[in-house]
């Protein structure tokens, strides 16, 4: 609830804020509206008012020595309807003011309204002198508006963007045009076409180089979007644009359906680099541009000037067109062919595939992380780089990598690199979870980090629960001497029947307390429990039964064991109060007796304290936090860990850009809770109705 509380509390200073950081944005919108109240715009279309003709611009006004109307008619909009985006438009100036100043945005808008206006009459003057129909017509039209200069903020703003979000934006940006300018073709639209390719040349912030495979994919599928985008709005609506007219090519619901189902197929098999994908894309392009390779040797050699009139002003002018787009469409598809060689689930690495010997051998040679253990754990896959071997799962589309890569330490960027080439090549997004601050090194310049955890780290060395801040811990410890509990460090396997019985039971109860079942990836149960490598700390009570249990996963360094992770954690219901706090003081102390250097007890997911300015990821995080409170108890947890003074590794969820979230989102759900049903995932979620401020 405070959250929330706190939420709304910052809604009104960051409106505040952005009100202060764009004056002259809100300025200019506040004098266009004035102009829509003073008119009655805001309310009935400007076109019908007797001042339309004084103050719009456009190529008949010019004629008519009106040259101050590029001015006049910026502050006016035609129909009320358009408002509502004329309006919206001003984001992209809004942006470009608060990252650049007011004047940059002011001259961006006034440059861009005026050259498109300017370069637009030009144009059509010229073009009206040939025999095009469309030319002809839209050098007679007026129109009023700013949108060519909120376009030319909006193309220059886009230019800010950091990679690859910059390149993609542009893209989309010029399809846009392009497409409303060929269908559309109003004189707007022409304007629009003008501004970016202004704030394009003078800019040059676009700058297509050397692409990476998935860049390419991503490129293959914004075009395709946009030629899927051709062929439906020609088959909904009438169009006029330079090529010539067409008019709606009919057919049911059905049908028109079944398009946008295919064109959204082919584009997510392009994005994902299935080969399928890209050979039907190819295909189709080649057969467009080849109907329009006919048609115009149709007009060229064989049909007579009447005839050509009437092809060209059908749609055979849009065809043509629309097959030159395909053409160039089919050239990219082939210059980046190596892009679409994914299979469905191939396998990963250098042959042969890594066991999972394999991998507990390259730990026990050259050491790993906190968590590197449980990359033995089974639904594992392991992909073998030059240098070690990566630990992953595929789901739902990625490949999600585990801690950090095995092997040698000094070849971690090899590895690295190596790993993302082969999921990128596969169709697979890579990314890395709960890795350490090394693999966050080695990852490509631009990717993204977001921490996830703290790992909780306990120094064993010269350890000694002495002072105020040990009291908690060491009051468990006398405590538990007094009442007669036994610890004991063991394993599974060493354990009697009875025993083995009475920590299944305990688990048991524990799961079944819960509405989601026992989650997996990070957290081990008692299968993981059994590997002889990992030891458990048993609670006995003085009547032989378990109180509490918890597993310790061994974590190796270059000469053996150097420490232990903390897995399971499980007591008996009504059991031995301070159990926990006895049981990890008990391993500590027996732990640091044979020398290990290190106690982890793992970090507590969504539990990360971020900084105030850390935005939209920490108000996530957070959000989610507080739906899984009531289920898992991960900030309680963390709180837990804290009476046993540790340090603190944050550890990171590492990838490419913030397109790859929903899925990388979806994959870590599978991921920890491959059993859960959508009626558990909703009952969570449901679970801070039925305990109102439970997460507080």
């Amino acid at each position: 609830m405070a959250t929330t509380q706190a939420t709304d509390a910052e809604t009104p200073r960051r409106f505040a804020a952005i009100v202060t950081k764009a004056p002259a944005t809100l300025v200019t919108v506040a004098v266009i509206l004035i102009a829509g109240l003073a008119t009655g715009a805001l309310w009935s279309p400007f076109v019908d008012h007797p001042l339309f003709e004084s103050v719009a611009y456009g190529l008949p006004a010019f004629a008519e020595g009106k040259f101050w109307t590029p001015i006049t008619g910026t502050f006016f909009v035609d129909h009320p309807v358009v408002y509502l985006f004329a309006i919206a438009s001003f984001a992209g100036m809004a942006f470009l003011e608060i990252k650049r100043g007011g004047r940059i945005a002011l001259g961006y808008f006034w440059v861009g309204q005026l050259f498109a206006i300017l370069a637009s009459a030009l144009f059509l003057w010229l073009a009206a002198l040939l025999p095009w129909p469309w030319a002809q017509l839209e050098a007679t039209v007026l129109d009023v508006g700013p949108s060519g200069g909120t376009v030319a903020c909006i193309a220059a703003a886009v230019g800010l963007f950091v990679q690859p979000w910059r390149v993609r934006a542009w893209l989309v940006l010029i399809a846009f045009s392009v497409v409303t300018l060929l269908f559309w073709g109003s004189l707007a639209d022409l304007e629009h076409a003008f501004a970016v390719g202004l704030v394009l040349v003078v800019d040059r912030s676009l700058k297509v180089q050397r692409t990476t495979v998935h860049e390419q994919r991503i490129i293959a599928g914004i075009a395709s979007l946009a030629l899927g985008a051709i062929v439906l709005l020609t088959t909904l609506a009438p169009t006029f644009g330079p090529f010539g007219r067409t008019e709606p090519a009919g057919g049911s619901f059905v049908d028109l359906a079944l398009d946008v189902a295919v064109i959204l197929i082919v584009t997510n098999g392009l994005v994902r680099g299935r080969r399928w994908a890209w050979v039907l894309t190819l295909i189709w392009g080649l057969l467009n541009a080849l109907v329009s390779l006919a048609l115009v040797v149709l007009l060229l050699t064989v049909l007579r000037d009447a005839e050509a009139d009437a092809v060209i002003g059908g749609d055979a002018g849009v065809a043509i067109a629309t097959g030159i787009l395909w053409l160039l469409m089919a050239v990219y598809l082939i210059a980046v062919r190596r892009a679409f060689a994914a299979r469905r689930r191939p396998e990963l690495g250098i042959a042969p595939p890594p066991t999972r010997d394999d991998v507990a051998r390259e730990l026990r040679t050259h050491g790993g992380g906190t968590l590197s253990w449980m990359t033995t754990w089974p639904h594992m896959q392991y992909a073998r780089t030059s240098t070690g071997i990566v630990a992953y799962q595929r789901r739902a589309g990625v490949a999600l990598v585990l801690a950090d890569p095995i092997g040698p330490e000094a070849s971690r960027d090899e590895s690295v690199s190596e790993f993302i080439d082969m999921a990128e090549h596969a169709g697979l997004v890579p990314c890395f979870f709960s890795s350490g601050e090394a693999t966050r090194a080695a990852v490509p310049g631009g990717w993204r980090s977001l921490v996830v955890a703290d790992d909780t780290i306990v120094d064993l060395e010269g350890l000694a629960f002495s002072g105020k801040r040990w009291a908690a811990v060491r009051g468990a410890l006398n405590r538990a001497e007094r009442e007669g509990m036994e610890f004991r460090l063991t394993r599974l396997a060493d354990e009697s029947w009875g025993i083995r019985a009475q920590l299944r039971a305990i688990s048991e109860q524990w799961v079944g307390d819960k509405d989601l079942p026992e989650m997996g990836f990070t957290l081990g149960t008692l299968d993981e429990a059994a590997d002889p490598e990992v030891r458990l700390a048993l609670a006995i009570s003085p009547k032989g039964d378990v109180d509490g249990f918890l597993s310790w996963l061994p974590v190796y360094g270059d000469a053996g064991i150097r420490g232990w992770t903390l897995d399971l954690m499980r007591r008996r219901e009504n059991g031995f109060g301070p159990v926990m706090e006895f049981l990890i003081g008990s391993s500590a102390q027996r732990f640091a007796e044979e020398g290990a250097e290190i106690m982890s007890l793992s970090g507590a997911p969504l539990t990360h304290d971020y900084p105030p300015d850390a935005g939209r990821i920490a108000e996530l995080s957070e959000l989610l936090s507080r739906v899984l409170e009531p289920v898992y108890g991960f900030q309680s947890l963390h709180r837990f860990k804290g009476k046993f003074n540790p340090r603190f590794e944050q550890l990171y969820l590492l990838y490419r850009d913030e397109a790859d979230l929903t899925r990388i989102g979806a994959a870590l759900t599978r991921a920890f809770l491959p059993d859960a049903s959508v009626r558990q995932f909703a009952g969570a979620g449901l679970e801070l109705v039925r305990r109102p401020g439970g997460a507080d």
